[in-house]
């Protein structure tokens, strides 16, 4: 196995997990903050961090239409109608169903890749995506209750295509765009779409709670860990991995949401997380071991 796709691996695993985190923080800030406001603040904050790290490293910058058409498709798709419809989906249902409908995102990313990546899937393929959606489904159960849940979770399922298309779309990049400079102008696009719904809605941003520490603490970690951070680190794992199942790694979103329970919230552990935990294992062990 290449040294290369190990730390692709890694890094694609701790963006996941960092992600695990997220849908906690998001679901605590998102009825203080409304959706469109948040992905925008978040990305703000991003385009910040993100911009202070490009400074500093002195990355080679690359410019031309059809790479830089790519990355703003990847800005529209995933760092924009993506996260927004994921926001909106988890407001309306909830964390766990929200866990259960990205198990879509694998699968699609599989798809994509056919006619995009010319990478064609295989019966192995299938079984690994089969034993990572019975993982999850063991881990988190499925829950539908709430007023809203139906229009939620067709957010969420919408948000997983859509994630799922931005991140083949990022493997057509050429290589000689840094992970860094595709993160940083995809982000940016994300503001600019943004900009004119939360200029159009400003009363609302004048009735946020400044002041809150745990409105500053959410959007710190939103947007300097959850996006900036995990964001580069995904892009730079799709990069090193080149595999039809990358979108595997985003399955540990749930095995961290319920280490974090069971940690933070005291909340226990069942055989399900046992059992979830091997099959989800399992699935990586099998898209790693025969994709090379």
């Amino acid at each position: 196995m290449k040294t290369k796709s190990i730390f692709g691996a890694l890094c694609l695993s701790v963006a996941a997990c960092i992600w695990g985190g997220m849908f906690v923080v998001v679901k605590t800030i998102v009825g203080e903050i409304p959706p469109i406001q948040l992905v925008w603040l978040r990305y703000l904050i991003a385009t910040v961090v993100l911009g202070l790290i490009a400074w500093g490293q002195h990355i080679p910058w690359h410019w031309d239409w059809p790479n830089l058409r790519l990355i703003i498709l990847a800005g529209l798709i995933g760092d924009t109608l993506s996260i927004v419809l994921q926001e909106t989906g988890t407001w309306l249902a909830s964390a766990q169903l929200g866990a259960v409908i990205t198990t879509a995102t694998p699968t699609a990313m599989v798809l994509f890749s056919w006619p995009l990546l010319h990478r064609q899937p295989q019966r192995r393929d299938w079984l690994s995506l089969t034993l990572a959606t019975a993982g999850v489904i063991a881990i988190v159960g499925v829950q539908v209750t709430g007023r809203h849940v139906g229009l939620g979770a067709l957010c969420l399922l919408l948000a997983g295509l859509t994630w799922a298309l931005m991140s083949v779309l990022i493997q057509l990049i050429d290589a000689r765009y840094s992970p860094l400079q595709v993160t940083l102008l995809a982000t940016l696009v994300a503001v600019i779409c943004l900009t004119p719904i939360v200029w159009c809605q400003a009363p609302v941003l004048a009735h946020i709670a400044w002041t809150s520490p745990h409105v500053w603490g959410s959007l710190l970690y939103l947007g300097a860990v959850s996006t900036a951070l995990a964001f580069l680190l995904w892009n730079l794992g799709l990069r090193l991995l080149q595999s039809r199942l990358s979108g595997l790694f985003f399955l540990w979103q749930p095995v961290t949401g319920a280490l974090l329970g069971w940690w933070l919230l005291a909340e226990p552990l069942s055989w399900g997380f046992v059992l979830g935990l091997g099959l989800i294992l399992a699935s990586t062990w099998v898209a790693i071991r025969f994709d090379h």
